[in-house]
């Protein structure tokens, strides 16, 4: 049993993307699939890569939306602290995340990224991607997310 009610209108299981070819040139995306998760606590990805080519890579974000329709989005961030002195201030900083994956091998690779804290505050999610290796031979994407 979980510490918050589960949202019975949304679905637990979505498709993120679709198996299918990244976009050519190393263009993100262009219309990611939104999908909603108001009343979930946490999401894991899911991600089935196989590359176009040798040295195939791809990237992706995780953007996320305070509101269930509209057009505003935010991108998912990186912390990294500031070191600390005694009798200083500390600069620590924050910037906009891409993670990128790398391919090891011609085999479709399965790995999962998470879970991602969506609780309370996250009415809507999507999770654009761009391949990063071979731009001109880009390779087949699919994401599966789990929300709990």
């Amino acid at each position: 049993m979980t510490d918050h009610p589960i949202s019975t209108t949304y679905l637990d299981q979505q498709q993120a993307r679709v198996s299918a070819a990244l976009p050519a040139a190393g263009a993100w995306d262009a219309a990611p699939t939104e999908m909603p998760c108001a009343g979930f606590k946490d999401v894991m990805l899911y991600f089935s890569y196989t590359r176009g080519a040798a040295g195939g890579d791809f990237q992706f974000r995780v953007d996320v939306s305070p509101d269930s329709a509209g057009a505003v989005w935010h991108q998912g961030t990186i912390y990294d602290a500031g070191a600390v002195a005694s009798g200083a201030d500390t600069l620590s900083n924050v910037q906009r995340e891409e993670i990128e994956y790398g391919s090891t091998g011609a085999a479709i690779e399965r790995f999962a990224y998470g879970p991602i804290s969506v609780e309370a505050t996250v009415e809507r999610i999507r999770v654009p991607a761009q391949e990063s290796g071979v731009v001109l031979t880009p390779g087949t994407l699919e994401i599966e997310a789990r929300f709990s």
